[in-house]
């Protein structure tokens, strides 16, 4: 059974990654028309970029662990396969081929897919990550954090607190909608643009939904 590719996080992972960060520096500066002073709003993005930091490394080294588990999975599925009569291989091959593509296999092509498992040379149980689930990791580490850089830029330059407010908020929609256009092209969906505008609402709900749980 073919090894999942860690190597290079996919278009979905990245779009994803670099959205937590952005509802995360949100839910920060969505707040800061209560403030009251200019150190107020520095102390208030300056714990949006601690808690992005954080958030960057606890979402990193939950990659690290999903990826060996699934590596795992894969490799003991792979024995069982192998060691499986062919009945009981076909089977397992069906229930674990993705969106259920394994039943439009006839008997014989599923037998040929089980005796390829056999044939090849099965990895041993390695629990430690390998270079390119690190480098994955760095990946998304590094998209959550700087990810907070662009809502945050208009307080540093923005003196009137209302208008870098507004600034922010035009980059994050920004920022929302051309994540959604660039899913809307991976997914062959078009209007691209209609993605987009449904990713921007999509953050939109989950900004509101987050600050009123206290987030």
């Amino acid at each position: 059974m073919p090894e999942k590719q860690s190597s290079i996080l996919d278009p979905l992972e990245r779009s994803s990654e670099i959205i937590f960060g952005l509802i995360m520096a949100l839910t920060f500066t969505s707040t800061i028309s209560l403030l009251a002073t200019e150190a107020d709003v520095h102390t208030m993005l300056a714990g949006a970029l601690g808690c992005n930091l954080a958030w960057g490394i606890v979402d990193a080294a939950m990659y690290l662990l999903a990826q060996i588990v699934t590596r795992e999975r894969w490799r003991t599925l792979a024995l069982e396969v192998a060691g499986a009569p062919p009945p009981e291989a076909r089977r397992l091959i069906v229930e674990n081929i993705p969106l259920d593509a394994g039943r439009i296999f006839t008997e014989a092509e599923l037998d040929r897919l089980a005796g390829a498992v056999r044939a090849s040379s099965i990895p041993g149980r390695r629990l430690m990550p390998t270079q390119d689930e690190w480098l994955g990791a760095a990946g998304i580490f590094t998209l959550v954090f700087l990810s907070t850089f662009p809502v945050a830029l208009p307080f540093f330059f923005i003196e009137n607190i209302s208008v870098a407010l507004r600034a922010s908020n035009a980059i994050a929609v920004a920022l929302l909608f051309a994540i959604g256009t660039a899913l809307g092209r991976y997914m062959n969906w078009t209007p691209y643009w209609a993605c987009g505008a449904a990713v921007g609402v999509f953050g939109a709900i989950l900004v509101a939904v987050t600050i009123a749980l206290g987030g």
